[in-house]
């Protein structure tokens, strides 16, 4: 049987799980307008995919999968408030909404939905930390755990400052709106820091099984072009330079096991010019303005990775240069890291190892896998073998992602055979 979608009934579940997997955010923003709230919306959404996999088992997939479910989380949202009478106001409210009419939601309406929602989640009346944890949680469907390892901090006070931020939207009626255009700047911090830290968990996933998560990436890209599209600022512009020119390595970062490949060796072959022209004309707008940040910075330093053609002749002097402007904007103790890295690249290992045993010192990165990676590494080609096999040791306890894992582990057996005691 072929339904009027084009698939067959026995592909219904892997339907579903197509559509949650490409559409549930989406699908998610556009019932958090419809119904006010964040909680009922998320689960009207999820009683709605539930009942689509056997309504479509039974009757074929809908020819416009996300719209059904939108419309079923609609109605299971008016049927749950009709049989509790408390909830007799919310259900008028909501009823307002139900018009069949207007079930097939148009594609701009749901990009809008997304804009309004990471712009309420980043709403002034909440705390840096939560606006970017919310949308993280909210918008981009992170786990708490993702979330929690994006931030550095336990999961448990992630949670508490994910639920205090929705009470505060609920109890202080922040509007599920695009703010006035006066009001863009204000909020446009949080929401680029949002979209980057979702970038960052698709580009190099803090745990599982794999290097990257493609659809976070994707997304990502997907709401910096969005957000472009609303407010053409340089900073906006240098975010999705940073993102275009980091994915257009993407291809190359692993190889056919799946294991990591280092930049150093990558066929720049398979890197993908059509994002690094991209990528290299939007920094270049971005700077030309005069007015750029933290982000256009950091997609210079990438853009001078992508200019050159061998490892060999990257300019890692002027990836240092950039590196001490980009300190005194931002200054992150993960960019005094990669100064480090890109110091000992452009001076010596020496270098480099001092810069970053100098961050160490602040307390700093402790917790932090790639931190010790990089300390191991440095003291390896130094020489000093004990303090690398330490490192190692001390960076496979924090990490969480399998080809990380693996590539540590390589690395600490490296060190390990025939390393003398005194390193």
């Amino acid at each position: 049987m072929i339904d009027a979608g084009g698939a067959s009934v026995p592909d219904s579940r892997a339907s579903v799980e197509a559509v949650y997997r490409s559409e549930s955010r989406r699908i998610l923003a556009t019932l958090i307008r419809l119904l006010g709230d964040f909680d009922r919306a998320e689960e009207a959404m999820h009683d709605a995919f539930a009942t689509a996999v056997e309504r479509w088992e039974r009757d074929g997939v809908p020819a416009n999968p996300r719209a059904w479910i939108i419309s079923a989380a609609r109605f299971r949202s008016i049927d749950q408030a009709r049989r509790n009478a408390r909830l007799t106001d919310a259900a008028d409210v909501v009823a307002t909404h139900l018009h069949p009419e207007q079930d097939a939601e148009s594609d701009a309406e749901v990009a809008d939905d997304q804009l309004r929602l990471i712009f309420t989640c980043c709403h002034p009346a909440l705390g840096l930390d939560a606006q970017v944890a919310l949308t993280l949680r909210e918008v981009c469907g992170l786990t708490t755990e993702e979330v929690a390892r994006a931030f550095l901090t336990p999961a448990t006070t992630i949670a508490q400052r994910i639920v205090r931020a929705k009470q505060k939207i609920r109890d202080a009626r922040i509007p599920y709106q695009l703010p006035a255009v006066a009001e863009l700047p204000r909020r446009l911090d949080a929401v680029l820091q949002a979209i980057y830290l979702v970038y960052n968990e698709g580009y190099s996933a803090s745990s599982g099984d794999l290097l990257v998560r493609r659809d976070l990436s994707t997304e990502a890209i997907r709401l910096g072009r969005l957000l472009l599209s609303l407010m053409p600022e340089s900073e906006v512009r240098g975010l999705l330079a940073l993102m275009l020119l980091q994915e257009s390595r993407r291809d190359a970062r692993t190889g056919t096991d799946g294991d990591i490949v280092l930049l150093e060796a990558q066929d720049r072959s398979r890197w993908n010019g059509a994002m690094i022209r991209e990528g290299i004309a939007l920094v270049q707008e971005s700077l030309a303005s005069r007015r750029f940040g933290p982000y256009t910075l950091q997609a210079a330093i990438a853009a001078v990775h992508a200019e050159a053609a061998r490892a060999a002749d990257t300019d890692w002097a002027q990836i240092v240069a950039l590196y001490d402007v980009l300190l005194r904007a931002d200054d992150s103790p993960v960019i005094a890291l990669n100064r480090a890295v890109a110091l000992a690249m452009a001076e010596s290992a020496e270098a480099g190892l001092a810069a970053i045993d100098a961050v160490f010192a602040t307390g700093a990165l402790e917790q932090y896998h790639l931190a010790h990676a990089a300390r191991a590494d440095l003291c390896r080609r130094l020489g000093r073998i004990a303090e690398a096999r330490a490192s190692y040791q001390r960076a496979l306890e924090l990490v969480r992602q399998a080809p990380e894992r693996r590539f540590l582990e390589r690395r600490l057996a490296e060190v390990s055979g025939g390393a003398s005691a005194g390193g």
